[in-house]
């Protein structure tokens, strides 16, 4: 997907700001989806770090039921797009919209000629009938190393199969080095790009113009908390992020 036509689905001129909301039950999950929007995020992101992913389509329901305009996202932690699609191709049948799905692995080969796995995901896709934006975790955390000199090339291809590719620093909550991000935007060339750990409020300005997404949840939680948002810090990565863009285009 163009970078330009993404941003435009967020109607910001800077990277979508997605909190991810560590679920623990529906009760908590709607907590935070009210404090995401009030300090200006564009949308949020679901995963299940505690509980098996069916667990978490109740959730899913729940928050669609509460904010049926949400631009809603979500990540069944360890489970690839191939296994996923379908899932939500039955949501959406049941009138239960996600816009958008994160898999930590795209299952991106970026030695092979053929992208066998990433190419039956994209079958799985377009047989489930699911018309949201897919995430593709390219060279992320926790996955299969991928050598830096290889990030341009995987994210070269990992750009034909996906809406926006997604990267990572090397853990939940490191932040990703520049050159790699370069490497990515070079790769990428006009695709979308979304970066999903260690984005602070004090360091998103590093990343405003080359990336156009943010996934964030350590860097604007409550100090000490895995699973609440913190209204102030988000409100200041969202200001910051936007104000970084802004001083750019002026430059």
């Amino acid at each position: 997907m163009h970078r330009t036509e993404f941003r435009k689905t967020f109607k910001t001129v800077g990277p979508a700001v997605l909190p991810v909301i560590h679920v623990q039950d529906a009760t908590q999950a709607l907590r935070n989806v009210e404090v995401a929007l009030g300090e200006g995020a564009q949308g949020v992101f679901l995963i299940n770090h505690d509980f098996p992913h069916p667990e978490l389509l109740p959730v899913i329901q729940a928050v669609r039921r509460r904010f049926p305009a949400l631009w809603l996202g979500v990540n069944f932690l360890g489970v690839t797009g191939d296994d996923a699609f379908p899932v939500l191709g039955r949501l959406a049948a049941e009138d239960v919209a996600v816009d958008a799905y994160w898999a930590d692995d795209a299952c991106i080969d970026e030695h092979a000629v053929t992208q066998t796995r990433a190419q039956s995901i994209d079958g799985a896709r377009t047989a489930s009938a699911w018309k949201g934006l897919y995430f593709g975790g390219t060279a992320f955390k926790k996955q299969r190393e991928v050598s830096p000199r290889d990030y341009a090339d995987a994210a070269a291809i990992a750009a034909r199969h996906m809406d926006a590719v997604t990267t990572s620093g090397v853990a939940t909550g490191q932040a990703a080095g520049l050159a790699k991000i370069d490497a990515f935007r070079r790769g990428c060339g006009e695709a979308a790009l979304a970066l999903a750990s260690g984005v602070t409020p004090e360091n998103v300005d590093l990343y405003a113009e080359s990336v156009d997404a943010v996934l964030v949840a350590t860097g604007i939680n409550v100090d000490g908390d895995f699973y609440n948002i913190d209204p102030q810090r988000l409100r200041t990565l969202v200001s910051h992020a936007r104000r970084a863009v802004l001083a750019g285009s002026e430059g």
